[in-house]
């Protein structure tokens, strides 16, 4: 991940170029939304800019999934097929790192999406995204975690399978080479 949070104009605009793209090749996930406004909206906000270069980065393929008229914000997603290739083998959080005795994995994705300026999508954000194709066929990816199941240990990841959603439960510090998670950016 870069150091310095503001991507050249040259990055920005190659950026956009391929969120651009994206965005036309997808039209089925942003019904009613114009690229025009959206790209006047990342314009206007570069830290934002490099948010999205960072999922772009890690393999995440963001693209607009929404807007939300409460906050006059477009909402992003990462929409690669399968769980980002480089947000993977991950443990949940810090507390699941620090309990974690040997083998310990290189980060948590709390810290991972934090450092990225995105937030961890949940249950139902990770549903909602699912309307819009089938992710996650092959991976699976770690979700938001209630404070309840986090508080006894747990952890909770979800994936598609034979046609389904599927939510399920891990050990937070748990690791595996094919769970990464996706990530939610409005701007």
């Amino acid at each position: 991940m870069a150091t310095s949070k503001t991507l050249s104009p040259q990055e920005t605009e190659a950026l956009i170029s391929i969120l651009k793209t994206r965005f036309g090749k997808n039209s089925k996930r942003h019904e009613g939304i114009e690229w025009p406004a959206v790209q006047a909206k990342l314009e206007a906000n570069p830290q934002k800019l490099w948010s999205l270069s960072e999922m772009e980065d890690t393999g995440g393929e963001p693209d607009v999934v929404g807007f939300d008229s409460t906050t006059a914000e477009y909402l992003f997603m990462d929409c690669a097929a399968e769980s980002p290739k480089g947000r993977r083998s991950y443990c949940y959080d810090q507390k699941a790192l620090d309990e974690r005795k040997e083998h310990k994995p290189e980060n948590s994705v709390e810290a991972v999406a934090d450092a990225m300026g995105i937030a961890l999508l949940d249950e139902e954000q990770y549903r909602y995204l699912q309307q819009l194709g089938a992710f996650d066929a092959k991976t699976s990816s770690w979700i938001k975690t209630p404070d309840n199941i986090r508080k006894l240990g747990g952890a909770i990841f979800a994936d598609y399978r034979y046609g389904t959603v599927f939510v399920y439960h891990n050990g937070a510090s748990s690791y595996y080479a094919a769970r990464g998670f996706r990530g939610l950016l409005r701007v």
